[in-house]
């Protein structure tokens, strides 16, 4: 059903409402209207990478790690699954009359604030830091989940609009002070791309303030941006229980009645917790009309029509519960996952490793056997997990594979699966008996996430003299991070292990994925969708939101790992770049690359501009477009890349996107054109001058 069919059928059931009646409507948890043939709808879902909280579901690699596969066609795939998964579960909870919060089919994901913070809990819910890649994920994401049929799929939702990422602990009274120059060139591009280039059904407003307003309170924000200047026509919904924050912690106003009041006319049309039940006392006192109420209300009957709830034959009702975690979707998420590991070293090309000559193998670290280290958080349940550890033993069969946890996340003494005691000493013993060990160490969601940030980046120190015992018995160690952030593992580390691999969350089927691409079966292809930083040096005040010195757009100083970096077991060379046509909307490319390796690989090929003698600021490099390219070992292969001019406008101070009044170049290549890239052994990039 297209919108304005939807918007016409939800004017006139809504038209049929008592005020009373819209009100209840307003909340998450919408009762029945019995006499319109309404039947009770929850509005929260979860599915952030697979369906949440709901029972089985596919665990599909974490956001960030999702980002790190630089294929927003792989995003697209996932979220299909999806909303796949999501409406045969809303089949089956309907056939049995389960109406209950996480059964519905408005899930509140993605996540696409920006991680311009290393210490944000939040950030590996996102898609990291830069706004094109998150664009760029964000939209393929939601294409997926929303689907292309007569009806939606399932609805998605971009959030938490807006300027929000950190302090977790502040967050509910923190107020955000932006420049109009970092919203427009930073913190609300992906919420536009997202309206614009993928028609997202929803958007959640955030915890905070923007600039001494509460982002669901923000007339500016809700009314003047996203709907007037962007045409969205979806709904609007808090992040839960924010509009009680309004009046509790913000102190924008004084009243229940008034923070429901404000809310509601600045264009907050659902809330996720109670503060709406009191719009009746507002509602008696004038402070807010019935044509408030009614526009709410006929945004989110839009949504609901527009999924096909009042059809006399739902749409989508023959996908069966046979489709929740079945062996297609979970060979789909392997394949996700092997997408998104990030090789970081490979001294002398000491990975992947041969089968038939590894004849012992140690599995040490507090992720070894974690099933948390796989999951991250907003997650379902999967109906088989597989832990590194587990993985390793499946592909290396004839190998002797012996595992240790050496010692938990952040515990020298507790065992991160089952609570037993356990020493480094035991973590070492395995190391110095294996040919090679696979210290498999990072966070979990309790280290990170909701209301947890990290104090600083370093990895735990109990870690740390965990893995400097090992390598101090080992010769042969690989080093798997899996975190959801900037993790700086420690020097001696760093220079001791033959191989390091970022792992990520990497899902239910990450330790398989992990164990082929280690053996070979597959090259690495992810990229970093972060900056990883030294450990020991200062971040700017996280409270700070102007972009100065964050992230590799404006960082002052060399990182230690680069944003869009990482290695392939096959040498790439940019054999060739040139302009093929360049007009006013956009600028397309060809591109040919040759694989001078021995494995196939999936290259990421990416573009940067850089900007020259500009009167305005702007970034160190700006990434432009991206092109993931197969290509044979031994082969070559030619891709047409666009550059959407979008991309490549300056940003003045008064948040005008223009075009740049300078020169530009735009480099071609595996990554970042910088001189630690090339260090690090990323291929050399091909630069062309556009004016």
């Amino acid at each position: 059903m297209n919108y304005e069919t939807a918007k016409q059928k939800a004017k006139e059931l809504v038209s049929k409402m008592t005020a009373e009646e819209k009100m209840s409507q307003l909340l998450y948890n919408a009762p029945a209207i019995d006499r319109l043939g309404i039947s009770e709808y929850n509005w929260w879902n979860e599915a952030l990478h697979g369906v949440a909280r709901a029972g089985t579901a596919t665990v599909f690699p974490q956001a960030i790690a999702l980002a790190a596969s630089f294929s927003p066609e792989t995003v697209r795939k996932c979220a299909d699954i999806i909303s796949t998964e999501a409406r045969a579960k809303y089949n089956k909870s309907i056939e049995y009359g389960d109406r209950d919060i996480y059964k519905g089919l408005t899930y509140w994901s993605p996540n696409i604030n920006i991680f311009r913070d290393p210490r944000w809990g939040r950030g590996h819910e996102t898609y990291g830091e830069d706004p094109f890649l998150t664009s760029e994920i964000g939209c393929a994401f939601i294409k997926g989940i929303q689907g292309d049929g007569e009806f939606l799929k399932a609805s998605a939702c971009s959030k938490h609009y807006a300027v929000h990422s950190g302090p977790e602990a502040l967050r509910h009274g923190f107020n955000a002070i932006a420049s109009k120059k970092d919203m427009e060139e930073t913190y609300l591009t992906a919420f536009e791309r997202t309206v614009r280039g993928a028609d997202v059904t929803g958007v959640m407003g955030a915890y905070s303030a923007l600039n001494g307003a509460p982002a669901c309170a923000n007339e500016w924000l809700i009314q003047d941006k996203l709907r007037k200047e962007w045409g969205f026509r979806g709904y609007f919904v808090s992040d839960c229980g924010a509009i009680n924050d309004i009046y509790k912690e913000h102190h924008y106003c004084e009243t229940a009645e008034e923070a429901a009041a404000v809310s509601l006319k600045a264009g907050c049309n659902l809330n996720c917790g109670d503060c709406y039940t009191s719009l009746n006392d507002a509602y008696e006192k004038d402070m807010v009309t019935d044509e408030d109420l009614t526009q709410a209300a006929e945004y989110l009957f839009t949504i609901r029509y527009m999924l096909g709830e009042f059809e006399e034959k739902r749409p989508y009702s023959e996908i069966g519960f046979d489709k929740v975690d079945c062996r297609e979707h979970r060979q789909a998420n392997l394949e996700a996952a092997m997408q998104t590991a990030v090789l970081i070293k490979n001294e002398n090309h000491f990975l992947p490793l041969d089968k038939s000559e590894v004849k012992s193998i140690g599995v040490v670290g507090p992720n070894a056997l974690s099933i948390t280290g796989l999951e991250a958080n907003y997650e379902g349940k999967a109906s088989e997990y597989i832990t590194p550890a587990d993985g390793i033993r499946r592909v290396f069969s004839e190998s002797e594979i012996r595992v240790s946890a050496g010692c938990g996340y952040n515990s020298e003494k507790m065992c991160s699966w089952d609570g037993h005691e356990n020493i480094i000493s035991d973590g070492t013993a395995v190391a110095s008996i294996s040919d090679v060990t696979v210290l498999c160490l990072g966070l979990d969601w309790h280290l990170e996430g909701e209301c947890d940030d990290k104090e600083d980046i370093m990895l735990p120190a109990v870690q740390r003299k965990l893995a400097e015992a090992v390598c101090d018995v080992c010769e042969n160690v690989v080093v798997i991070i899996m975190c959801g952030s900037s993790i700086d593992i420690g020097e001696k580390l760093r220079n001791k292990a033959k191989a390091i691999i970022y792992g990520w969350y990497p899902g239910a089927q990450g330790g398989l994925a992990l164990a082929k691409l280690l053996a070979g079966e597959k090259s690495p292809s992810g990229r970093l969708p972060i900056t990883v930083y030294y450990g020991d040096r200062p971040q700017p005040d996280f409270t700070d939101y102007s972009m100065k010195n964050r992230t590799y757009r404006f960082i002052e100083e060399a990182p230690l790992w680069p944003f869009g970096f990482g290695l392939s077991y096959s040498e790439i060379e940019y054999k060739s770049a040139e302009i093929k046509n360049c007009d006013s909307n956009e600028i397309k490319l060809a591109v040919e690359i040759e694989n001078k390796g021995e494995f196939d690989v999936d290259e990421k090929i990416q573009i940067y501009a850089e900007y020259k003698d500009s009167k305005c600021e702007t970034p160190k490099y700006q990434l432009c477009a991206l092109k993931p390219l197969p290509v044979k070992a031994g082969e070559s292969a030619k891709a047409e890349i666009s550059v959407n001019r979008f991309w490549i406008k300056a940003v003045t101070d008064e948040g005008i996107r223009k075009e740049p009044d300078c020169g530009i170049i735009l480099h071609i290549g595996s990554s970042q054109p910088d001189e630690l890239s090339r260090k690090l052994g990323a291929s050399e990039t091909i630069s062309i001058k556009i004016q």
